[in-house]
């Protein structure tokens, strides 16, 4: 996975905390991945890890200068945050973003979804892969059709 092969090389050091196959440290790039509002932290909120109280059962995670503590039954709600998807970032703005570009990731090779990855870099963009991967979202304008049901549900009320 991505974000642990980062997490490695980013911040490596350091006592962990285990949860199922994730390890949490003190440093680690997090993003709430659900809207919490008792917290007043929503889905896609990014923050640091800033501590770790084992007696206490305690993580404490800093978004952008707003401490907020979660109980160790309450850390399903954040995952790290090294690499996130094109969706999870529209809205926010990075210093250096990097686009892989695989033919094996053809349904997600569109124009739009390009557009959006490139467009959050402020200072440096990097594709990296294939040349016929971006060739083939260059091309690809189509929009694929949603199918949420909403139509159906408002119908139903």
């Amino acid at each position: 996975h991505l974000n642990r092969e980062l997490q490695k090389l980013l911040n490596p050091a350091g006592e962990a905390l285990e949860r199922g196959e994730t390890l949490l440290r003190r440093g680690d790039k997090v993003m709430q991945l659900r809207n919490n509002y008792d917290k007043a932290v929503f889905n896609g909120d990014l923050g640091r890890i800033v501590g770790i109280e084992r007696e206490a059962e305690e993580l404490t995670v800093d978004f952008d200068g707003r401490t907020v503590s979660y109980g160790f039954d309450e850390l399903d709600e954040l995952s790290l945050a090294y690499a996130i998807s094109v969706h999870k970032s529209q809205g926010s703005e990075y210093g250096a973003v990097f686009v892989p570009l695989h033919t094996p990731h053809y349904m997600m090779l569109h124009r739009s979804i390009l557009y959006t990855a490139v467009t959050r870099g402020k200072e440096l963009v990097v594709l990296v892969g294939a040349k016929r991967a971006l060739a083939i979202a260059l091309r690809n304008i189509r929009v694929e059709r949603r199918f949420t049901g909403l139509k159906e549900r408002l119908k139903a009320t």
